[in-house]
Parts: structure tokens; C-alpha cells; sequence
């Protein structure tokens, strides 16, 4: 498991989400209850950026295409039930936020 910087926590504050590239795959990091979490970027349904869409007061966030929800802390699907994405551990350490991955890649945030 390789630890990647993906960006310093002042970058997200409480209640936001980016979009960081980790190899060829762009994860969304978001900050919401406290807690930094990060997901597959791409909805299941139609492939828009979950990183543009927003944080609910319910630890969820909504893709702005179509307004497909997904819990944060395990990617499953609220609406529609029955889908999921991909979740990575996180850490923060010295106030940069880090992705844990299987892949080989370099860190996010230069």
C-alpha cells in the first residue's frame, strides 16, 4: 500500500471535496463531520465528477449529473441502492491530507 499526497488540509476545508489525480485515476477527497474521506471520482451511472457535486449534512455526496448519493465513509449507494464506488483509507499527517492506494503513483500535491 503506497501513501500519495493529495493535497494540504488549508486546501480542503470542512464541508468541501477535490478532485486529485493519482496515476490515471482521479479520486475525489472531501472533508465533511471532521473526517477526510476519498472516493472513485467517476459516478457509476454516466461517468460525471463526483468532486463537483456536493456534501450532505448526512456524511453523502451527490453527483451533479443525475443526483446519484453515495456514502462517504464506504461508497455504498443511498440512491440508487445497490451501487458503489471505490473508497480509499486516508490520513492526514503535518496538516497534508494522504490517499492509501495499490497503485503506483505519484503524489498529488506538489
Amino acid at each position: 500500500m503506497q501513501r500519495v499526497k493529495a493535497c494540504s488540509l488549508d486546501e480542503l476545508p470542512e464541508g468541501q471535496c477535490r478532485v486529485v489525480q493519482l496515476g490515471k485515476r482521479y479520486v475525489t477527497v472531501a472533508h465533511r463531520g471532521g473526517n477526510i474521506h476519498a472516493v472513485d471520482d467517476a459516478c457509476p451511472h454516466m461517468g460525471g465528477s463526483l468532486g463537483t457535486g456536493w456534501l450532505t449534512d448526512d456524511g453523502t455526496i451527490v453527483c451533479p449529473w443525475h443526483g446519484w448519493e453515495f456514502r462517504l465513509a464506504d461508497g455504498g449507494g443511498v440512491w440508487p441502492a445497490g451501487v458503489s464506488l471505490d473508497t480509499f483509507e486516508t490520513s492526514v499527517e503535518d496538516g497534508i491530507v494522504y490517499v492509501h492506494t495499490d497503485d503506483a503513483v505519484e503524489d498529488a500535491a506538489q
